[in-house]
């Protein structure tokens, strides 16, 4: 099969690197790094994959991939996971090219609201999402656990992860709240995209006494998920899917979560927590070390591997061919470009 798959982002999205306290125009954007995973998985698994970058890329693409600064529509599908792609796909809608979109978070969300001039053909990444929305099509992402580190035995902290323009959706007063009334050691990783939030994110941990690390990535990132006691993801608001849990999980890490969006469907009782109290939040913290790492790990790795999300992505690019085998479009050009 040939596949083009699209971005806005520049190529890797998860890097080797994290930037500390400094911005970055990318703060987090699990989407992103799913996209890049599913571009090396389709490949692997033999198909042509062509991946739509028109930021580039800062290192090679895994053998298989073909980066293009503009579109092609000799393919046989193309899938998005940016809501602002307009063009293209008003592009593939005119050649008749069988496409679908992947919808990352909760567009109805307040300050998330995405504007949508186009009628997206939508997969969702959890049923909790799909289902919130009143669709059914999702597929739930993956995580390739070679990018992780493993430990048995961890450290006595807990952690906080997440891109700090949302660390208010994400629970962080939660989060600190929490580790001040149970007096844990907090570290609190992530950044922004401005210097101010930043900053009030710094002092925000000051106050109780979190340590704020900023930034994390590649080893770092792995070894401070693979020590933790456990993540804390109290989640405000319906999580789309909550990839930071299971990268927690695939580490052996426990998960203590809100009962919102994804988090039930994603924590199970042998993985972790779901807390729909302040009391359920305090016995989960008491009763953490009953969760065993070892299980955290089977649960990511049996559930969420890439090689599952790549091959349910096929399922519904098949489908949509399918669904599509008996229109055919008037050759047009379209953007330049002829199919």
């Amino acid at each position: 099969m040939r596949i083009l798959l699209s971005s806005n982002h520049r190529y890797p999205a998860a890097g080797a690197s994290g930037s500390g306290a400094v911005p970055r125009e990318f703060p987090s954007g699990s989407g992103f790094v799913i996209h890049d995973l599913l571009a090396k998985g389709l490949a692997e698994a033999g198909h042509e994959v062509y991946y739509l970058l028109p930021r580039g890329a800062e290192m090679p693409l895994p053998p298989g991939v073909t980066l293009l600064r503009e579109p092609i529509f000799d393919v046989d599908v193309v899938h998005t996971m940016t809501f602002r792609d307009y063009d293209l796909v008003r592009a593939v809608r005119q050649v008749g090219i069988p496409w679908v979109a992947t919808c990352h978070l909760d567009p109805t969300v307040p300050g998330r609201t995405i504007p949508d001039p186009i009628e997206y053909n939508w997969i969702f990444v959890s049923r909790t999402l799909a289902h919130s929305l009143g669709r059914s099509r999702y597929v739930l992402n993956g995580i390739d656990p070679e990018e992780y580190l493993f430990c048995e035995m961890p450290d006595d902290y807990f952690l906080f992860m997440a891109s700090l323009e949302w660390s208010a959706h994400k629970g962080l007063d939660v989060a600190l709240r929490l580790a001040a009334r149970h007096n844990l050691r907090l570290i609190v990783a992530g950044t922004g995209k401005t210097e101010e939030v930043i900053e009030q994110t710094a002092r925000q941990c000051r106050a109780v006494g979190a340590e704020f690390v900023g930034d994390v990535r590649g080893v770092t990132k792995a070894r401070l998920l693979a020590h933790a006691r456990a993540l804390l993801f109290p989640t405000q608001v319906n999580e789309a899917f909550g990839l930071v849990m299971v990268e927690a999980l695939v580490s052996g890490t426990p998960v203590i979560a809100s009962a919102n969006g994804a988090c039930p469907e994603i924590v199970t009782p042998e993985a972790g927590f779901v807390c729909r109290s302040e009391q359920d939040y305090d016995n989960a913290i008491r009763r953490v070390s009953e969760i065993s790492r070892r299980s955290c790990r089977n649960l990511a790795i049996n559930q969420f591997h890439t090689r599952r999300m790549v091959a349910d992505y096929l399922r519904e690019y098949g489908a949509e061919i399918a669904s599509r085998s008996n229109h055919s479009a008037a050759p047009a050009q379209v953007m330049g470009v002829q199919p």
